[in-house]
């Protein structure tokens, strides 16, 4: 029998989860909030935020919901946001979403982004809130889609990012600045010329091997064979010089599979910048059994972040190695091995390869055309997913790929390429089979995740 709940990734006990919120360290735990609707397992109840907490990445206490959509200021839901610790409380910053009843389209009308601050003394049970800035006080360029702050300090200054969509139509991320982190003022607007998209959500910044990186989740991008296949995209830009006069260069999706999205960063205690991000797609044409069970959607694991030659790379965190169940197997091209979930499989190919999981899950490389694919066979394995690419070069090309009971994260050319996606075999133990390469299989014991509501 199948047995979809996770062993590695974080997913709610019940109901719905999305964006990853406030992921931060803050009194020897790491905390891991989320969106979250826990009545409802297609999320049409208003949302707050659930929350995690780990002192190490692999044994992790569910307390609840933590941050509930309880003030005026936020009665259709407390959206997503940050969490900064100041002194002996953690700050969370978020956005409170109202819609008034009418005939709005809660973009040029109807609508109230609201930035919000609450403080937790231990990441369970949150004080009272405070209205920071409303719709008023955005650029008055800006429609009412301003939302999701990321709030960090350097030396004596706080700063902000808001993910917004302009008038005509742009994506954009508003940059503030402030002395106390409580009283805020514009510091820049961050747009590129021609438009990219006609929003930017969830916006992340961080430094990373002396350079400053911003990540933003557009929506409205053209899709292609090899880029931004999904509904939405998340992604990465290189900004160039000083935080408030300095340009972005390129842009680079975080990940091609068909579900991420809204990811946010973390720099853990250890220096090691964290990455996560929600395991779904917004507006998806696919679907998600465990919907019919109580409920939907996990969180990535958390991924380290590297500054390579050309940008840069993702690779599985390192905690995992913690959790090796026993010797590597040995898997041969041409061989089927019956493997039970979770495990992480590695390979190197130097030519074309196709390797087959659950009998309908299929990567393939063509060394010939430059090109990756992710697919599935059929309706049922994959819910409605079927083929995503990626292009690749020439020479020898790395898979590192974790599998747990229903989701897959799959790291090729050391992490440059990342595919993430769910699926749900009839079997928590799988065939796996490889053609035109070897691979060595490292089963993985579960983590450790308790419920204390």
């Amino acid at each position: 029998m199948a047995d979809w709940r996770q062993a590695l990734h974080l997913e709610p006990p019940r109901g719905w989860l999305n964006d990853p919120n406030g992921f931060s360290f803050f009194h020897g735990l790491y905390h891991l909030f989320f969106q979250y609707s826990p009545d409802s397992a297609d999320g049409s109840t208003p949302k707050g935020w659930g929350h995690w907490q780990s002192p190490d990445l692999l044994h992790w206490t569910f307390t609840g919901e933590s941050l509930l959509p309880n003030t005026p200021w936020e009665r259709n839901g407390a959206y997503s946001g940050c969490a900064v610790p100041c002194g002996e409380v953690l700050r969370l910053y978020y956005t409170g979403n109202v819609k008034h009843p009418g005939p709005y389209d809660y973009i040029h009308a109807g609508r109230e982004s609201n930035t919000l601050l609450a403080e937790t003394s231990d990441g369970v049970h949150v004080g009272p809130k405070q209205r920071l800035m409303t719709s008023a006080d955005y650029p008055a360029d800006c429609t009412l889609h301003v939302r999701d702050p990321k709030v960090w300090r350097e030396e004596d200054r706080w700063y902000m990012l808001l993910g917004a969509r302009s008038l005509q139509d742009a994506g954009r991320v508003l940059l503030y600045r402030s002395a106390d982190g409580l009283a805020w003022e514009l510091a820049r607007v961050l747009e590129p010329a021609p438009a990219f998209g006609y929003m930017w959500e969830c916006p992340d910044h961080f430094i990373l091997d002396g350079r400053r990186w911003l990540s933003v989740s557009p929506q409205g991008l053209p899709h292609g064979e090899t880029e931004n296949q999904n509904q939405y995209q998340s992604g990465w830009f290189a900004l160039n010089g000083d935080l408030e006069t300095g340009t972005l260069s390129g842009f680079t999706e975080w990940d091609k599979g068909f579900d991420f999205y809204a990811p946010q960063t973390l720099q853990a205690p250890d220096g090691r910048i964290l990455l996560v991000g929600w395991m779904g797609m917004p507006d998806a044409d696919y679907r998600n059994p465990t919907a019919a069970l109580g409920w939907q959607h996990c969180l990535t694991l958390p991924r380290e972040i590297e500054a390579g030659p050309d940008g840069l790379r993702q690779r599985p965190l390192r905690e995992l190695d913690a959790l090796a169940d026993g010797q590597p197997l040995a898997l041969t091209a041409g061989q089927t091995l019956a493997l039970p979930l979770p495990f992480r499989l590695r390979m190197t190919a130097d030519r074309d390869f196709a390797l087959t999981l659950a009998g309908g899950l299929h990567l393939e490389r063509d060394t010939e055309a430059g090109r990756l694919t992710l697919r599935f066979d059929g309706e049922a394995l994959g819910g409605g997913r079927t083929l995503r690419r990626a292009v690749c070069g020439e020479g020898p090309l790395t898979v590192d790929l974790v599998a747990d009971r229903s989701a897959l994260e799959i790291y090729c050319n050391d992490g440059a390429t990342v595919f993430s996606t769910r699926f749900y075999p009839a079997d928590s133990t799988i065939p796996v089979a490889v053609q035109g390469a070897d691979a060595t299989v490292q089963p993985l014991r579960p983590m450790t995740f308790a419920i204390e509501e």
